[in-house]
């Protein structure tokens, strides 16, 4: 047998899956899982956009044209020629604008005879990124500074929806990522203390999970977050908005680690540990948790876009986050009225971003869930 096929072989894979360490498993297992990994460079590039939305947006989240007001989007062209006759690789038509006399609207056509030049990494407004480093460069825009670019179209003041869009991401992102790092925190020690001891104190922990889970959802975010002050600053409501989720999004996962606990406390490694002298807190996270860490991903990953979906209603109902704070809530909060579902339907583009997010991450969480399952081979 040549080396190739040595190598190709399924009892060679056995063989080296046998001395592999667990998270080495775990990759392997999940590279095979070809939706997740998709999915994962999804999430990837999502993220990456959270981290340089002020390179990769045209322009900041609250720039402002009154003459472009519920502009339509643009189309990006490919090796076009403009009225001088000079070619240009990639461009976008101008608009142009016609007045209704009677219901003084204005309707906004592409016209093909205004030719606008787009490059990459033109020169435009400038920045701070990460309030560390000046810049003035961005990734897509038009070469002459000034010029309309609304990809996404314009909303009701004449912003660009997808600069608007890009910023919205790192707010709505951020708060699903750290409202699940605190619920995870809560979860894995509430629900392991509720599991471990036993007794009163999981009796008071279950009656509190029970109480929570009994109030409404909606009714209860609502409630929470109309207790933040009207007049407070946009940074304290966004942090208020991500530690009423936290505070709500613990209980499932509370409830599957004391489930888990309770089957796993009598399992021999555990008593040697209890004998061997080892703290609770030592036999929590260095012993059992890693034994359901399936469980953990699973309900994490699946935790996740709860909260994005929790911050966007919250945002979208008028009672989350608030202008000048972008996130993709707030974005779809100025679609619910007539006009933009009749007459300006792009100021739904946000949603896609909402519901592609949502899906790369639950279909992530099942490769990795899938991936971490010690029965799994």
């Amino acid at each position: 047998m040549t080396d190739q096929a040595l190598a190709l072989s399924p009892e060679r894979t056995r063989n080296s899956d046998a001395v592999a360490g667990q998270w080495k498993l775990i990759w392997r297992r999940f590279c095979r899982h070809r939706l997740a990994l998709a999915a994962g460079v999804v999430i990837f590039l999502i993220y990456l956009v959270a981290l340089f939305a002020e390179v990769l947006a045209p322009v900041s989240s609250q720039t402002y044209d009154s003459r472009y007001t519920y502009a339509p989007p643009q189309q990006l062209r490919f090796a076009g020629y403009d009225a001088a006759g000079r070619f240009h690789p990639l461009y976008i038509n101008g608009y142009s604008m016609k007045v209704d006399p009677i219901a003084l609207s204005r309707t906004y056509v592409p016209d093909p005879a205004v030719v606008i030049p787009v490059g990459f990494f033109v020169k435009g407004e400038p920045y701070r990124l990460w309030g560390l480093f000046d810049f003035d460069r961005h990734l897509i825009g038009p070469v002459e500074a000034g010029k309309p670019f609304y990809l996404f179209g314009a909303d009701r003041l004449g912003r660009d929806v997808f600069s608007r869009t890009v910023h919205g991401t790192r707010v709505s992102m951020s708060v699903g990522l750290i409202g699940v790092a605190i619920s995870l925190i809560l979860g894995i020690i509430l629900g392991g203390i509720s599991g471990l001891y036993g007794g009163w104190v999981d009796d008071v922990i279950q009656r509190c999970i029970e109480l929570i889970n009994s109030i409404p959802t909606i009714p209860l975010w609502m409630g929470l977050a109309a207790a933040v002050p009207i007049s407070a600053d946009p940074i304290l409501v966004y942090l208020w908005i991500t530690v009423i989720l936290s505070l709500i999004g613990w209980t499932d996962l509370a409830r599957v680690v004391r489930g888990r606990f309770l089957s796993l406390k009598t399992e021999d490694f555990v008593i040697a540990a209890h004998l061997d002298g080892c703290s609770r807190m030592r036999i929590i996270w260095r012993h059992m948790v890693p034994s359901f860490m399936s469980h953990i991903i699973a309900s994490v990953t699946l935790a996740i876009p709860t909260m994005i979906l929790a911050e966007t209603a919250l945002s979208f109902l008028g009672i989350g986050l608030r202008p000048p704070v972008v996130s993709w809530g707030v974005l779809l909060q100025e679609a619910q009225n007539i006009l933009a579902v009749s007459s300006a339907p792009w100021l739904f583009l946000p949603g896609i971003a909402v519901i592609v997010t949502v899906l790369a991450l639950n279909f992530l969480g099942d490769g990795l869930r899938d991936a971490a399952d010690p029965y799994e081979y």
